[in-house]
């Protein structure tokens, strides 16, 4: 058999099993909750929600810029969900406290003025306290830091930098 008709075959069945799934999910979806993708096509496909045990968000593919020993990583920017959640950061003196990150942009701390908001910009979590204080939470490397800005502003060096550890995560 020709290559080009075996190639079409697959792609029918493919297809075929491809209405059959998403005409399945969307009967069984009828009573719950559902989860919609939509594709840069504009094609769309629903999920139950019961039926999705996690969502995973690939995209760390690498690629060697000279040979096999230098790599970049192509990784999109870390999420709100990648930051929700009870963290442990340092003071910067060697003492930590818990910052706590609720998905609906509130921010709780075990010190001083302890509450505070918090968002996500360019890949790290930026927690404005109501003491007028700032931390930022970025990924160094393939460990956290905890990043102190008393002025207001998260531009410019930082009053200290200090170990921050995500201790336990919350679902969305």
């Amino acid at each position: 058999m020709d290559s080009r008709v075996r190639v079409l075959w697959v792609l029918a069945i493919l297809a075929v099993a491809a209405n059959f799934a998403v005409a399945k999910t969307a009967s069984k979806s009828q009573d719950g909750q559902t989860i919609v993708i939509v594709f840069k096509d504009g094609r769309q496909q629903s999920f139950a929600m019961a039926d999705v045990a996690r969502i995973e968000f690939k995209g760390t593919a690498t690629k060697s810029t000279t040979g096999a020993t230098a790599e970049t990583s192509t990784a999109p920017p870390l999420g709100q969900s990648h930051f929700l959640g009870k963290w442990e950061l340092g003071e910067g003196n060697g003492d930590n406290f818990i910052a706590t990150l609720d998905a609906n942009g509130d921010a709780w701390k075990t010190i001083g003025s302890s509450h505070g908001t918090w968002t996500v910009w360019n890949g790290e979590a930026r927690i404005s306290w109501d003491d007028g204080s700032h931390d930022a939470i970025r990924k160094v490397g393939s460990q956290y830091e905890k990043f102190w800005y008393p002025d207001g502003d998260f531009s410019g060096k930082p009053g200290n930098v200090a170990g921050a550890k995500h201790i336990e995560s919350k679902p969305i």
